[in-house]
């Protein structure tokens, strides 16, 4: 299982390298969320996730405003982090049967 969330993470982390530097800031909608945008939510969503399982695992970890503007850079780095802490949160699980605090039914399903 953590093996599966490297490859996961390692993957958007290839998928944000890949967008063109002036796709960062498309939307499919006037108000809607950019593509940058998006890449932070998915870092903020791993955020709650590690508050509400593991905030030991939080440390060092902030949460990327949204709809201000966050460089490729930035936007990676954060990624990579937060990846890193859900890999423990996901290994630390499976070490325990399979239980993430909050998570029904078990990590593994």
């Amino acid at each position: 299982m953590p093996e599966t969330w490297a490859i996961h993470n390692r993957i958007n982390l290839y998928l944000l390298d890949a967008v063109p530097g002036d796709g960062l800031g498309a939307a499919l909608f006037p108000k809607g969320r950019t593509v940058a945008d998006l890449f932070g939510h998915m870092h903020n969503v791993r955020l709650m996730w590690l508050k509400a399982s593991a905030p030991d695992l939080m440390k060092g970890l902030e949460k990327l405003e949204p709809k201000l503007p966050h460089s490729r850079d930035a936007l990676a780095a954060a990624l990579a982090a937060s990846g890193e802490a859900i890999g423990a949160l996901i290994l630390r699980s499976a070490e325990s049967g399979g239980r993430v605090k909050g998570f029904r039914p078990h990590a593994t399903a």
